[in-house]
């Protein structure tokens, strides 16, 4: 057991480090197929949040112990409407999350948003749809179908959410069955006073750290400035594009001003940054065939004269974009009080 423990570790170590540089790593393994009527059973992998890493400094640290407590039931996964919709997903209780709880009454909303179903570039077609046979669990051409959770089960050709039920099948707004791959830049500055001097918060005596938010057009809410990982992407590539997309609006800026906002970006994002997060996110755009994974880096602008003499500007699927305090009582979108708080605590900054 625990040379197999060890085995595991160092798969998922390996893969990390593909993910980053933008390397295939899997091949097609055969799919694990279930029966309606077996209910099936996970192994959560601890590497999705066990374990912080560098991967420009290839340094990793653990954070919890060997033996790992299953992760508590997602919540946002099954938010109440679903987003974009009044479709109210079908309750499933906590004791009743996880696939492995045989629940013989259990009828899930089936719902795809009409945009994804007509099939733009960036969704697949629907299942048994002619000449649409996506290969799971691997990296299927240009489309990255693994999960950082290792393999998922599937019911009836559908991807099993691994977290468990949310009351909703189908894919909703996602694009793709099984894992959607986003990639969510943190960039961070301190927060100085007029004399260029650190501000400690009150309470904890510590210095605070600020970071670049959005608020989402769709929803409201407050959130880092990410975005989905194009097929055949590198990660490092998303986190520098959605970025200067959606928190400086790079595609309307005059030629001259783009050249110099890419240089100072480029910059930034060339400079090692940390990898505070690589797993599933609890996103209420989950479903029990679809759902949203991320890697989270955070790059920090420790002088402060970089990105942060940049003027903010929202693109188009923010309605405003801010320096925002890292505090724990400022309410973010899906997992990404999580993040942040990962950060805060590897810099010494208040949380």
């Amino acid at each position: 057991m625990r040379r197999l423990r060890l085995n595991q570790d160092w798969i998922g170590r390996i893969r990390l480090a593909l993910t980053i540089v933008g390397l295939p790593y899997a091949v097609c393994k055969p799919e694990t197929r279930l029966s309606s009527s077996s209910p099936p059973s996970f192994i959560h992998s601890q590497s999705a949040a066990g374990w912080v890493h560098n991967p420009y400094t290839n340094t990793s640290r653990m954070t919890t112990s060997s033996t790992v407590a299953p992760p508590p039931p997602h919540l946002k996964s099954r938010c109440q409407p679903y987003p974009g919709s009044q479709i109210k997903r079908f309750p499933v209780p906590d004791d009743t999350v996880d696939w492995s709880q045989v629940w013989p009454q259990y009828l899930p909303v089936q719902h795809t948003d009409p945009h994804v179903a007509s099939r733009p570039t960036w969704a697949d077609p629907d299942l048994g749809s002619d000449a649409f046979s996506p290969r799971f669990n691997c990296v299927d051409g240009a489309v990255d179908r693994t999960s950082s959770l290792g393999d998922y089960e599937l019911l009836q050709n559908r991807p099993l959410n691994p977290r468990g039920r949310t009351g909703l099948a189908g894919r909703g707004l996602l694009g793709r069955w099984g894992p959607n791959h986003a990639a969510d830049p943190i960039v961070t500055r301190w927060k100085v006073d007029a004399e260029g001097q650190k501000v400690s918060h009150p309470a904890s005596r510590r210095p605070v750290l600020q970071f670049i938010s959005i608020k989402r057009k769709d929803c409201g809410e407050w959130a880092i400035p990410g975005g989905m990982v194009d097929p055949g992407e590198m990660v490092t590539l998303t986190l520098q594009r959605e970025f200067s997309e959606e928190a400086l609006n790079s595609l309307a800026l005059p030629a001259a001003e783009r050249a110099q906002t890419h240089q100072r970006i480029t910059q930034l994002f060339t400079a090692p940054g940390l990898q505070v997060y690589r797993g599933y996110v609890d996103d209420p755009r989950n479903t029990d065939n679809a759902w949203m994974e991320t890697v989270a880096v955070n790059f920090h602008d420790e002088t402060g004269n970089s990105v942060s003499e940049l003027p903010l500007q929202a693109g188009d699927d923010a309605g405003q974009v801010t320096w925002v305090d890292l505090d724990s009582a400022f309410p973010l979108y899906a997992s990404h009080s999580h993040f942040l708080e990962t950060v805060a605590k590897e810099r010494g900054a208040h949380w």
